[in-house]
């Protein structure tokens, strides 16, 4: 108890120390010493922003432990030294699977952050709603790229985030764009409370104004009062009104369709309006699209009903017409009642906000269009297969005109953007829109759809539809709990939810009645289909509840479905495809669906916008871990069968390997993240690394190690590579890991040989030339160099070499027999002595093949005559002849091969100038460093082209020496080789292991070293 009190007076004491101003100011003193101590604790890259820091305690078991909770970009940190005890954690925010504020007896207020592995939770704080709701922004965000790594790239906003206040104006701009539906590139600049002076009602309306670069917005305190969009393309004076106590600080603001909107009761009226004047001077002057879409109004269609056009020519004529109308509690009645047939394509582009898309981009659809026309792709075949299942029972679409439109409609959408592409169920909200719109209404109308008012649904993941789906199940939950159990047994949800959610229930209701809901959707957003939804299962609780299976479930709400019409439709009855499939004997009675949309607004009305916004962020979490989680088995059980790793190792590599490719991500790498993560692809495609995230994981790899590691892991990625993208995925990956960890001797020095090979030269076939051996003994050099039997190894390379090298010498006997009485020239060419060793001529750079015909010497120097060893590099290599030999560059010192090969006896026959350099041990000769020989050493344009060795010669070499075949056959213990490579991710830059403890670096001071 008394360390309880204890922890809790030192937390309210260091959360009082802190004042709210070091939080959000990233430029204060405090904010500057915490973000050092951020990077210095847990040994961030610069790269990595603090956003916040706040004093609270981690409760680990029964004890709290009082500390700093860190919030960065990409990690939520914590740090406490109490009672002489260090703890640290680190969580990647991509990790979280839970995250929610609690309140118990013993917590009243708490926040509990889950992983797969394990749950922490944090209290004590003293302003736990602020940093509640910094943490969801930030869980957001990781979602967000988890889920599309467009995110990384296209959200220009996110790399200059440096603190709450930027997070914060995020989140307004983003809720400010959601409550106006207006593009997803416009920032909020700012807001104020007025009031606004209303004709309509002839009173004063409290609210907020909202104003950005190209819009003013206004919305009532009371919710639904009252709404405005004002664009600026469509203001023509900005000025001040006159000034009175009934009405003070005005603003009058005019627009060219002559409405004038007056707002009052300004705080900062000469700021405000310098502030529109500045905006408006930079917005272009453009036509506005309204008078275009005027005319379409004064049509006399004979088939109207009159009653409904004029009440709605009413409407429009008391609150205003077009983008600027007043938007209140009557226009959603009128939208209830149903909208005219000639008014639906305006109005649903006025609501959805599709308007001032399509009128701030004039021409990008012809262009979109034109650009797509003959493209071939995934898309456009799938577009094709189902063109003709887009309301094939309507008369537009049994034609090459109606079809063609669709077409281009989708075509087009699918070049914009490529990442969702196409996807089933956009055809047929596609078809709707053609038949209520022009070709260009309804592309920006599918835009609105697919990029704002339902996002994330028209991709190959559905994740939208799928955490809607959640959402749907904790909304029956709660409003329909005698069926919930019962759903849930059957499976019903997870049926209904994806067929009425994606097709906005145009697929299974008739499509007069269907419209209806469409009109209800563009008007109130998704939350009309959580209640229509919920309403059909209410209706039809006693016919559930009887219900044995899924099947008999899916038919009585099929057929409750097909009984709802439209009795003011002038439209013929079209039976959809969803009732040509079922086989009703039995008569339903009708359903007004009028009535049936009043009547989810009277039971289930109070489900706000704000709600299912709540439930979706609590649920995408859940969702988009447990997608990552499908990915992850489906490519451990799809590589399980092609390595001899086990199924735990497999899911670890997996991990270490996605963790690998988030890193890069946060803090950069050699490729964009669009390049190696698409979503889109097959699972084993998803996450690719490149070269310099390779290099990260080759400590994996049993032969890393010593000064040559990253030029062999260039080799290994190259030789993963093969389809020469630069790019290797999971498969390619743990395959060639998995050859080196269980492979046998022939398969271990196969992949050897393959990686010192020069790639694409098929006129010598798989035989070394003297550039790859020299490779080849560096190689080996640094595979030994950390062993326990370092020197026995050498020895046994030493012998192997020194016969690989009278192989070779003796193999061009056979091939050159002329050369066989080659000597020392005068020009200082070294001939083959008795010895059997490798000499070269050379003379000034050239090299030359003394005793050759013309013939011979075109056949094999005409391929090598250009080589140097910078060509034993793999295709695409990007090391230089430096890395290569890493003596090169340091003057007269520097030696071609940084290693000599030799006999024990053999170097006291040559001449000084001439011998290759060794070093003696115990009188053998051994591979050694001999940067301080390079005037005894061949350089890179004096090789022999003419020695070679094969594969079966280095096999039968490595055989004669037992140390190196143990060397090649002893077992690798992964499990040390997983745990070193996570406690390097944990102790290093990376830091992302949430389901390990989490250590202080060694040598790192902590808070305690640090006063």
């Amino acid at each position: 108890m008394n360390t309880f009190v204890r922890v809790k007076i030192q937390g309210v004491l260091a959360e009082s120390s802190q004042n709210c101003g070091v939080r959000e100011d990233g430029d204060t003193d405090k904010f500057k010493e915490a973000t050092s101590q951020f990077h210095r604790l847990f040994d961030m890259p610069e790269e990595e922003k603090l956003v916040s820091y706040y004093s609270c305690s981690y409760w680990n078991s029964k004890v709290p432990r009082q500390g700093w909770l860190y919030l960065s970009i990409n990690h939520l940190c914590f740090y406490s030294f109490l009672l002489r005890k260090e703890d640290e954690m680190v969580i990647q925010w991509a990790d979280i699977t839970q995250l929610e504020r609690n309140a118990t007896v013993i917590l009243p207020d708490s926040i509990k952050v889950s992983t797969r592995a394990k749950e922490y939770i944090f209290s004590f704080f003293l302003n736990i709603n602020e940093t509640f709701k910094l943490m969801k922004q930030l869980a957001n965000i990781a979602m967000s790229q988890l889920l599309d790594n467009k995110t990384f790239e296209q959200d220009l906003s996110l790399p200059e985030l440096k603190s709450k206040m930027d997070l914060d104006a995020r989140a307004k701009s983003e809720r400010y764009r959601s409550l106006f539906r207006l593009p997803k590139d416009e920032k909020l600049d700012g807001h104020t409370d007025c009031t606004l002076w209303t004709p309509f009602s002839k009173k004063h309306v409290v609210g907020q104004l909202f104003v950005s670069k190209n819009y003013i917005c206004f919305s009532s305190k009371e919710e639904a009062q009252c709404s405005l969009v004002i664009p600026l393309r469509e203001v023509t004076v900005v000025e001040k009104a006159d000034s009175s106590s009934v009405l003070p600080s005005p603003l009058s603001i005019s627009t060219k369709n002559r409405m004038t909107f007056l707002f009052a009761y300004l705080k900062d009226q000469d700021f405000l309006l310098r502030r529109i004047s500045g905006f408006l001077q930079e917005t272009a002057s453009r036509n506005c699209y309204e008078e275009d879409m005027a005319e379409s109004f004064s049509s006399s269609d004979e088939e109207i009903l009159m009653a409904l056009y004029f009440s709605t020519k009413n409407h429009f004529a008391e609150y205003g017409h077009g983008v600027c109308m007043y938007r209140t509690e009557k226009t959603k009645e009128l939208v209830l009642k149903g909208i005219p047939d000639s008014m639906r394509g305006e109005l649903w582009l006025l609501f959805s906000g599709a308007i001032n898309e399509m009128a701030t981009h004039p021409g990008y659809y012809e262009e979109l269009v034109m650009k797509s026309m003959g493209r071939c792709s995934l898309a456009t075949e799938e577009i094709e297969r189902d063109l003709h299942r887009s309301l094939p029972e309507h008369p537009a679409f049994q034609n090459e005109m109606g079809m063609g439109a669709l077409r281009r409609v989708l075509t087009a959408y699918a070049f914009r953007n490529p990442s969702i592409g196409y996807c089933q169920a956009m055809n047929i909200v596609t078809s709707v829109m053609l038949l209520y719109a022009k070709e260009e209404e309804a592309f920006w109308l599918l835009v609105a759809l697919c990029e704002r008012m339902l996002p994330d649904y028209y991709n190959t993941r559905v994740v939208g539809a799928l955490v809607d789906q959640g959402v749907f199940e904790e909304l029956a939950r709660e409003h329909v709990p005698q069926l919930y159990d019962c759903m849930q047994d059957l499976g019903v949800i997870t049926t209904i939810s994806l067929s009425w959610f994606l097709t906005l229930f145009l697929s299974v209701m008739p499509f007069e009645s269907a419209v209806v809901v469409v009109d209800c959707f563009f008007y109130e957003g998704v939350k009309v289909i959580f209640q229509l939804a919920l309403s059909v299962v209410d209706a039809n609780v006693d016919k559930l509840l009887k219900c044995k299976d899924d099947g008999e479930a899916m038919t009585v709400l099929g057929r409750y479905l097909d009984s709802i019409c439209n009795r003011d439709s002038t439209l013929p009855p079209m039976p959809h495809l969803h009732s040509l499939l079922i086989d009703d004997k039995e008569s339903y009675p009708e359903v007004d669906i009028f009535k049936l949309v009043h009547s989810s607004y009277e039971k289930f009305g109070a489900i706000s916008a704000d709600t299912i916004e709540q439930m979706r962020f609590k649920l995408k979490l859940r969702v988009i871990q447990t997608i990552e989680d499908t990915t992850k088995r489906n490519v451990v059980r799809t590589v399980l069968n092609e390595t001899a790793f086990s199924t735990e190792q497999v899911e670890e590599l997996y991990g270490l390997f996605k963790a690998e490719h988030l890193t890069s991500c946060y803090w950069g790498g050699s490729s964009s993240p669009m390049e190696r993560h698409d979503p889109s692809l097959p699972y084993m495609d998803q996450y690719r690394i490149d070269l310099e995230q390779f290099k990260g994981l080759f400590s994996l790899f049993p032969w890393a190690g010593g000064d040559h590691s990253d030029t062999l892991a260039l080799r290994f990625f190259r030789h993963l590579d093969r389809n020469g993208d630069n790019l290797i995925n999971f498969r390619e990956f743990i395959i060639g890991l998995s050859v080196l960890c269980h492979g046998d001797l022939t398969d271990k020095l196969r992949l050897l040989y393959k990686l010192h090979v020069w790639p694409g030269n098929s006129l010598f076939g798989c035989v070394f030339h003297q550039a790859q051996f020299i490779e080849l003994c560096k190689t080996l050099y640094n595979m030994f160099s950390e062993d326990p039997r370092e020197q026995e190894l050498y020895h046994a390379a030493a012998t192997v070499t020194s016969l690989l090298l009278e192989m070779g010498e003796v193999g061009k006997l056979f091939c050159n027999p002329t050369g066989m009485n080659m000597g020392v020239t005068e020009e200082g060419s070294v001939g083959l002595g008795e010895q059997g060793f490798l000499r070269l001529q050379t003379n000034g750079g050239d090299t030359r093949a003394e005793g050759l015909t013309g013939e011979d010497k075109q056949q094999p120097f005409a391929a090598l005559e250009e080589v140097t060893l910078e060509d034993s590099l793999p295709l695409g290599g990007c090391l230089d002849s430096a890395e290569f030999f890493p003596d090169k560059g340091h003057g007269d010192d520097v030696s071609v091969s940084s290693y000599s090969v030799l006999s024990s006896g053999s170097h006291t026959e040559l001449d000084d100038r001439d011998r290759l350099r060794c070093e003696e041990i115990a009188e053998d000769t051994v591979l050694v460093r001999s940067s301080h020989f390079g005037d005894s050493l061949p350089n890179p344009d004096c090789l022999d082209k003419d020695w070679t060795i094969s594969f079966d010669q280095l096999l039968a070499s490595v055989l004669t020496e037992a140390a190196l075949v143990h060397y090649f056959e002893k077992p690798v213990d992964m499990a040390a080789r997983l745990a070193m490579a996570k406690g390097m991710r944990k102790l290093g830059s990376f830091l992302s292991s949430t389901e390990y403890e989490a250590a202080p670096p060694p040598g790192s001071p902590g808070l305690s070293e640090s006063t």
